[in-house]
């Protein structure tokens, strides 16, 4: 088979697997992620041909990951970095992911992302600006994930600025809009604990993906 050829169905290969995981997580195929593919494909097609040196598939295809989902990376890393406590590296990276052009839903990732380590240090009124922000322009296209997260966040900045009245409706929102989250289970715990002690705590910590119970995009 031309080497051409694999490089071309590594590149579908790759719009495949990345567009299969996208759909598992109830997100739209994203438009940038193909055309960045296709165009990679040919421009690493032509360089090959050039340069008379065949690329291989697998290096291509790492390839491929680090280029398009180099904002992603940066989001991880970013996540990292704040469930170690590097809270300004962290920062760092979820702007420098903003600044690489990242599709709509990657965006809104790093947006609560920088929000919620926003609330983790302290900028009370810049994470509240951003997550209501996100709120207000996307609303219920929001996948449920990044819903719950904008909700629990806010009602964890507004909890510390001592606003326990609009602390209690973000909670409830954030529970309306994945009850089966984690930032749900956190926000439930924090109305329980309210109506059991009559103040409004908040004790652990949920993460974007849910996997480290520390960093992300939720935090307690």
């Amino acid at each position: 088979m031309s080497p051409h050829l694999i490089i071309v169905l590594a590149g579908l290969l790759f719009i495949v697997v990345v567009g299969g995981l996208s759909l598992l997580r109830r997100e739209a195929l994203s438009l940038r992620l193909v055309v960045e593919v296709l165009a990679l494909t040919a421009l690493s097609i032509g360089i090959s041909m050039v340069v008379g040196v065949s690329l291989h598939p697998i290096l291509f295809f790492i390839f491929l990951y680090l280029i398009t989902m180099r904002c992603r990376v940066l989001i991880d890393l970013g996540n990292l970095l704040s469930s170690r406590g590097y809270h300004k590296a962290a920062l760092s990276a979820y702007r420098l992911a903003m600044r690489l052009e990242p599709d709509l839903v990657t965006r809104i990732t790093a947006l609560v992302s920088y929000a919620a380590v926003l609330v983790r240090v302290g900028a009370l009124d810049e994470a509240i600006r951003i997550l209501e922000e996100v709120l207000e322009k996307h609303g219920e296209g929001l996948h449920p994930k990044h819903h719950s997260a904008c909700h629990y966040n806010l009602g964890v900045a507004y909890m510390r600025q001592g606003r326990e009245s609009r602390a209690v409706r973000e909670f409830n929102d954030t529970i309306d809009a994945w009850p089966l989250s984690l930032y749900a289970k956190g926000a439930s715990a924090a109305l329980e604990r309210r109506r059991s002690t009559g103040r409004l705590v908040t004790e652990g910590a949920a993460e974007g993906e849910e996997k480290d119970k520390t960093g992300g995009e939720g935090v307690f």
